[in-house]
């Protein structure tokens, strides 16, 4: 019997390019496709490379040279593969070169240097595919592409315009997923609450019922899967508030990843923001007001042009005002091709701003954190470690890979993707610690 053709894949990025990658690897699966872990075992390799950013662009071209110098045979796609020339001029022995979800072009690409051999044997693929995230939780991408013009970006002009998914595909993908044994969803695109937007909000038939492309409806109906479902990238449009009462009736998570990115009005306006920022903390305490559990993660920029003392300032106050419950920042970065003005700011003052804001969200994280300590919660299992008796899960609050965690001690016979009642013990500046509720019961 001829042996399948194995695939070793690179991916870079956000979960949105994961999601493309879990995509390209379920079509190669069904085709007849096996996979490797290592550059040596696989007879090519696809790099799905990650463009947004000029120090993004140096890691995928580093990526590439890698698979390359240890494999040879190397395929790119993904965000920077609408650079073509720069890659090729960087390393010219690469096979194919296709954009971001452009999964045709790859299969395609892989078919003509590397083609499928039939094998009727073959497991078949799981009906909700490939993943590339643990069992217990996935990404659910609902849409393509952003309408937003924001100065320091180019993601439109990287994955073009906003194009969503019918909700009715949407919501039988995640039908499937839950039907798999996953326990959390989490809803991505590049701008989640604009959903359906150029739909024109149409229609399209979910178990017999009529249901439109509106990011309150999508919210609505995956409330009544039964699992976690985690919103991400929530522009803070003015109907964002509908789905607050959806959090407090515990339908979806009380979680929201809002890019808010500054929130001094003169660089809210050089970064050509979307939405009313003016009345957002009002939004924010009125959002509290009906679902109190609510956490609110986001990044910020800092050192963007034109940044003044004053505007940084101004940003320290409002997240300690806000209390935004996870904080992630960056040092801005010119990019290549984005409109935004010369950077101005010196590197060692946006370091300095950096740290600055870090030491605020630190503070805030462990104040809001500390609050915690004696309740009783669920915890979504992502790691055990049988040696010290302990378990690393998440709770409502927490992403994976991105916010903190949860500490599970005397762990004994819980597994990844269990999920847990703790009682909170301890607290630190980002991570929950406790027990198995039955045990602290017992104590």
């Amino acid at each position: 019997m001829t042996a399948q053709p194995k695939i070793g894949l690179v991916s870079l990025g956000c979960p949105k390019a994961l999601v493309d990658s879990e995509r390209i690897l379920t079509t190669l699966r069904a085709q007849g496709y096996s996979f490797s872990r290592d550059y040596q075992g696989s007879d090519i390799v696809i790099v799905n490379t990650c463009g947004f950013l000029d120090s993004a662009k140096k890691e995928s071209l580093e990526a590439i040279g890698e698979a390359i110098g240890e494999n040879g045979r190397v395929i790119v796609t993904g965000c920077l593969g609408v650079e073509e020339q720069l890659i090729r001029d960087t390393h010219p022995s690469v096979l194919a070169v296709t954009g971001p979800h452009q999964y045709e072009a790859v299969v395609s690409a892989v078919h003509d240097h590397l083609p499928p051999v039939p094998n009727k044997f073959l497991d078949l693929v799981p009906e909700a595919g490939l993943r590339l995230t643990p069992k217990h939780y996935a990404y659910l991408k609902i849409s393509e592409g952003c309408n937003n013009r924001c100065s320091f970006c180019i993601i439109p002009q990287i994955r073009g315009d906003l194009v969503s998914r019918p909700i009715a595909s949407v919501l039988y993908e995640a039908e499937r997923l839950v039907q798999s044994g996953v326990k959390e969803i989490l809803v991505i695109s590049q701008d989640t609450s604009a959903y359906g937007v150029d739909l024109k909000y149409a229609t399209s038939k979910y178990r017999g019922q009529d249901v439109p492309a509106k990011f309150h409806n999508l919210a609505e109906e995956m409330g009544k899967l039964g699992v976690w479902v985690r919103m991400h990238y929530v522009y803070p449009y003015p109907h964002v508030d509908s789905v607050i009462p959806l959090m407090a009736e515990g339908k979806i998570l009380p979680y929201l990843d809002i890019p808010f990115q500054h929130a001094s009005p003169s660089v809210l306006k050089a970064m050509r923001r979307p939405a009313n920022q003016e009345k957002t903390l009002d939004r924010i305490k009125s959002w509290r007001a009906i679902a109190p559990d609510l956490a609110i993660r986001s990044n910020f920029i800092v050192g963007f042009p034109g940044e003044t003392e004053d505007d940084f300032e101004f940003l320290l106050d409002w997240l300690e005002e806000a209390e935004i419950d996870r904080i992630g920042c960056f040092e801005y970065e010119p990019v290549t091709g984005a409109t935004a003005a010369a950077d101005d700011v010196p590197p060692e003052l946006k370091r300095e701003r950096y740290e600055r804001l870090m030491e605020v969200a630190q503070d805030i994280s462990a104040h809001v954190l500390e609050k915690k300590i004696g309740r009783t919660i669920d915890v979504l299992v992502d790691d055990v470690d049988p040696g010290a008796g302990r378990a690393i899960g998440r709770s409502q609050w927490d992403a994976p890979e991105i916010d903190g965690a949860v500490i599970i001690h005397e762990a004994d016979g819980i597994k990844p993707g269990d999920m847990v009642t703790v009682r909170v013990t301890e607290s630190d500046e980002y991570d929950l610690f406790g027990v198995p509720e039955a045990l602290a019961q017992k104590a």
